[in-house]
């Protein structure tokens, strides 16, 4: 295939790198795909959310792997970032505690000191006002993870072992920091949002965007990172195992090893379409937490015109959706 942008060298970035949060991307990018659709592609680890969302806004960047929120820590109002596919679908946090912990549900949650990122913290702080826990009343603290905003770090996997050293109580963070701690023993998941259809299920999402700017003066190199997402998903669903080569290119040994798992658990999600229902969702979390002042319009947070790349040749997953 030739490859019509080859010479401007493109940055991707993702706030989580040893991860399947993102995975989708990351996939496009070690799996060759981007680099089959034209693109000459740099993975980046860019922490915490909230920085690579103002690191695009102001050009550092090219495109974004990250919460579909993050948007709104670079600006107050959308307009200047667009979202341009979703990776998958539904908010993807878990909450996990310490194995020999007695709690069981949300309402358990007493005297504990919870590690969660910088814009993800709000996901569980909206989740527990939803859920009629009154944080202060309850002794709960929320607060960044000890060594987690070093270089070439995983939130998810330092807060797994932050949480078998004792330097934390709980953690909000992903499915592999939440899978690293229950097969060590040092934890229990008692939430999952992206399963438990509760109030946090539709927060946020992972979502690849860039600037508004891009869309409009490059939509073909928009397009063909959008075309490469959409084949990642296809390809990880025809054969999850093909996620270990990504993995072992990437992650530690025993993360690398976990990847294959996590990602045939995440199938049903990988869908790159965003819908109403997705920005309504994301409007109601973001006006509450206060990140936005009034709803935004569909069309003010996602790029339509790459809609009809999102189910392009795409396959049936297992819960029903297009791809």
């Amino acid at each position: 295939m030739s490859r019509p942008f080859e010479g401007n060298l493109m940055r991707i970035a993702v706030p989580d790198l040893i991860s399947n949060s993102y995975f989708p991307a990351i996939a496009a990018v070690e799996l060759g795909l981007m680099r089959e659709e034209g693109l000459d592609v740099e993975l980046d680890l860019l922490f915490p959310v909230t920085d690579a969302a103002r690191a695009l806004r102001d050009g550092s960047i090219d495109l974004l792997a990250g919460a579909a929120h993050a948007p709104l820590y670079a600006a107050d109002t959308w307009g200047g970032i667009k979202l341009v596919a979703a990776l998958s679908h539904n908010t993807y946090w878990h909450l996990v505690v310490r194995a020999d912990s007695d709690v069981v549900d949300l309402a358990g949650l007493r005297d504990l000191r919870i590690g969660a990122a910088p814009g993800v913290d709000v996901g569980l702080e909206q989740l527990l006002i939803a859920s009629g826990v009154d944080v202060d009343a309850a002794g709960i603290t929320i607060a960044p993870v000890p060594g987690a905003d070093a270089d070439s770090v995983s939130f998810g996997v330092t807060s797994a072992r932050a949480l078998a050293d004792g330097r934390i109580d709980a953690f909000w963070a992903n499915g592999m920091g939440s899978e690293v701690a229950v097969r060590e023993g040092a934890g229990r998941v008692v939430y999952d949002a992206r399963r438990a259809g509760g109030p946090a299920t539709h927060f946020t999402f992972p979502a690849l965007m860039t600037t508004s700017r891009t869309v409009e003066e490059q939509p073909d190199v928009v397009a063909a990172a959008v075309r490469a997402v959409v084949r990642a998903q296809q390809v990880l669903r025809e054969d999850p195992e093909r996620a270990r080569a990504v993995g072992e290119s990437l992650f530690p040994p025993m993360e690398a090893g976990l990847i294959a798992d996590l990602v045939r658990r995440d199938l049903p999600f990988y869908d790159a379409t965003i819908t109403e229902q997705d920005v309504a969702g994301m409007n109601d979390f973001a006006t509450s937490a206060g990140l936005l002042a009034a709803d935004a319009a569909y069309t003010d947070v996602v790029a339509t015109r790459f809609a009809p790349l999102w189910t392009s040749g795409a396959l049936a997953t297992t819960d029903g959706r297009s791809a």
